[in-house]
């Protein structure tokens, strides 16, 4: 991403700038009309990491500049949430005259949500022995007034402690309605909650209501998964990481929502098992040739859509594509254009004030 500060750069005229590349990039696959979904201009990221610098009796938070890899120090994050800004001054205030607490912490973590929960994750170059749980303890306790919920996470080389948990619960606004979202610690999760709102409620939209079954690949923590599974008989899901896939489970039990099946299996596994070249007993639990699935969503990694899952994707009537990477986006269109059309596209500004933005596209398949 090309770094731009908040302080030098119109929102509305970034947007403008990067919405009009996008459009040039896509015309080469036809694709010029996108819907664009802005972001809020501050207080936008529900997380965020800073590194810790010492100097002298001084502590505070660093950001490096990724082009130039000049040191910026953050006493405030204005794209962060108003909870990361109060915890970054708090935790500062608390630690800065504790050697215990302050001795070797290179880096704090932070994972917010508008439900004001919090996970504050503190990473030190050195062991965390029981002096230092001890006034950790005290830390957690301090940090209590600043939200509903905040947990405390101390990790070190082979080493973690908890106080509390290692999820918050955030509340998801879709169509009027709230899913209860887990989002665990060191698990990805959308960084932007008003942008991950328009995502899905614009994913929702292109899905309308459905007499089939839904597949979904790479479903994460459940993010897309919950808020549509009332629009189709049942839901697929698949998902690699062991922690997303229980944080997807337990979500699906959280909303009471009893029709999907989520099998943690990467998406090449998946593919393989499905046209039988691969068996998994995975797959065999939860029976995944049951399953009527006419249409399918992806949101995969930078690196796009392998050939196999390409291959396995262009057997269904519609494809929902969210991606976070516009190139290998453009690529994949191309490479099933003999099966599939876009007919819809839209943008999804996660990341204000960078070059980076998110794209979405629906494809059906040519009568």
């Amino acid at each position: 991403m090309t770094y731009r500060s908040i302080e030098t750069l119109n929102y509305e005229a970034q947007l403008i700038e990067k919405s009009n590349k996008i459009r040039q990039s896509f015309s080469e696959v036809g694709i010029e009309d996108f819907r664009v979904f802005p972001s809020e201009p501050v207080n936008y990221r529900m997380r965020a990491e800073f590194r810790v610098w010492h100097e002298g009796n001084d502590l505070y938070y660093i950001m490096f500049n990724p082009e130039t890899r000049e040191k910026i120090r953050k006493d405030d994050f204005a794209p962060g949430s108003k909870l990361i800004n109060n915890l970054m001054q708090a935790v500062i205030d608390h630690v800065i005259d504790k050697p215990l607490l302050r001795n070797k912490l290179f880096q704090v973590d932070f994972l917010t949500t508008k439900s004001n929960q919090a996970i504050v994750s503190l990473l030190y170059h050195r062991p965390l022995e029981e002096e230092w749980q001890t006034q950790a303890k005290e830390l957690h306790g301090y940090l209590q007034s600043f939200a509903d919920v905040v947990h405390l996470i101390g990790r070190a080389r082979k080493q973690k402690v908890v106080f509390g948990s290692e999820s918050v619960i955030e509340n998801v606004q879709v169509n009027g309605q709230t899913y209860q979202s887990i989002q665990t610690e060191n698990s990805f999760t959308q960084p932007n909650s008003g942008i991950n709102e328009k995502m899905i409620e614009w994913v929702s939209e292109q899905a309308g209501q459905n007499n089939h079954d839904l597949l979904e690949l790479y479903c994460g923590n459940g993010n897309f998964t919950l808020p549509l599974a009332g629009q189709f008989n049942s839901v697929l899901a698949t998902e690699i990481s062991k922690g997303s896939v229980a944080a997807a489970r337990e979500g699906a039990k959280l909303n009471d929502i009893k029709n999907v099946t989520v099998v943690r299996m990467s998406a090449e596994e998946f593919s393989a098992a499905l046209s039988g070249e691969l068996e998994s007993k995975r797959a065999a639990d939860a029976d995944i040739h049951s399953f009527d699935c006419k249409t399918v969503l992806v949101d995969p990694p930078r690196a796009g859509l392998d050939k196999d899952t390409l291959k396995l994707v262009s057997q269904y009537q519609r494809i929902i594509y969210i991606s976070c990477n516009p190139s290998t986006l453009i690529d994949n269109i191309k490479a099933i254009s003999a099966t599939h059309k876009v007919t819809a596209a839209a943008m999804f500004d996660q990341f204000p004030y960078t070059d980076h933005i998110e794209t979405g596209v629906v494809l059906e398949k040519h009568n």
